[in-house]
């Protein structure tokens, strides 16, 4: 376990990334590319409320390392690694389920990846952000339940079609008919997937936004909403 995620007061944020695991200096090395679940736990109020939380997750079984602890909020973003600078080949999605059918697939394709650093993440939701309206915010996928981003990260511009493709395949085989995006974690997929991430009325918004405040689109450097006024429907 590992401590790395934003809570709101008194709820408990959990990421797991299921991955090979890499060579760090405090997990032993007979564990080291083998698959294991890392998970990133936040609780954000009292520590020993916090530690009740904790408690079933801790009941689960015994964890190669655990490190969590109660920490300042600066702590939980530590430095970047200077010298290790990949590229990735990323899909994101929203999933209903992960259940044992669903858990091996991961598995399945993880066993069998092409980079030689992969993962899925998946980011449990609900909570207090499912309590905000869809279009309160730039964010409008409150009712869905897991946030899944499945990665593989290499270094040699020839190695991208491979492992494009890996992750092409492996979004294939969880979709679970939610085509729903978080920018953040969007790729180069074009127009309609930034379009998945502000569906309906949060697309219109945020062009009329931009349209408002950067009519020439001079920040297009990114996952792009054109300002509306390029043509009539908001492209």
């Amino acid at each position: 376990y590992i401590a790395e995620a934003e809570a709101a007061p008194d709820e408990l944020t959990t990421i797991a990334n299921v991955m090979p695991c890499p060579p760090m200096p405090f997990v032993p090395e007979e564990f080291h590319s083998k698959l294991v679940v890392i998970s990133l736990i936040a609780w954000a109020g009292d520590v020993e409320a916090g530690q009740r939380a904790l408690a079933p997750f801790r009941a689960l079984s015994k964890p190669i390392v655990d490190m969590l602890r109660p920490i300042p909020y600066p702590e939980i973003y530590p430095p970047e690694e200077g010298d290790y600078h990949p590229i990735v080949a990323v899909r994101t999605m929203f999933l209903e389920k992960v259940d044992l059918p669903v858990a091996e697939t991961i598995i399945e394709h993880l066993s069998a990846g092409a980079g030689p650093m992969r993962v899925a993440q998946l980011r449990v939701l609900g909570g207090a952000m499912a309590r905000v309206p869809d279009d309160a915010t730039a964010f409008s996928h409150r009712g869905s339940r897991i946030m899944a981003s499945l990665a593989s990260f290499y270094e040699q511009p020839e190695q991208k079609d491979v492992n494009e493709a890996w992750s092409t395949a492996f979004e294939a085989a969880i979709h679970q008919g939610d085509d729903g995006a978080y920018v953040n974690f969007l790729g180069e997929e074009g127009e309609d997937r930034i379009r998945a991430a502000y569906p309906g009325s949060t697309w219109d918004r945020l062009a009329a936004i931009k349209a408002r405040y950067d009519p020439a689109n001079l920040f297009h450097l990114n996952q792009n909403i054109p300002p509306a006024r390029l043509d009539g429907d908001g492209r």
